[in-house]
């Protein structure tokens, strides 16, 4: 299939996260720019999945930057693809992410 994906792909990764309870992120990247998302659209999903956990807010609350991939983390290896973070927190369409 091919996919005509944004410009300047891939985007700068992850640096910096902020929990804006109960379920909004803050993020900062390496581009020195920022952008919050909504992590809602992960826990609202049937069945939740790897997701299931995230929707305790105390849970949720312990996301940390994984600086090696350039992405955030949460406990048992749940993590974003850092693209998709990017283009979320500056509302730069994906194919195939709503």
């Amino acid at each position: 299939m091919d996919v005509d994906l944004p410009a300047g792909m891939p985007f700068p990764r992850v640096t910096a996260v902020e929990v804006i309870p109960p379920y909004r992120l803050r993020l900062s990247f390496e581009d020195g720019t920022e952008g919050e998302i909504d992590g809602t659209r992960w826990l609202r999903r049937e069945p939740p999945g790897v997701f299931g956990p995230l929707r305790d807010p105390a849970v949720f609350a312990q996301v940390r930057v994984q600086h090696e991939l350039g992405t955030i983390t949460w406990p048992d290896d749940v993590d974003l693809c850092p693209d998709v973070l990017y283009a979320l927190a500056h509302g730069i369409p994906l194919p195939g992410v709503e």
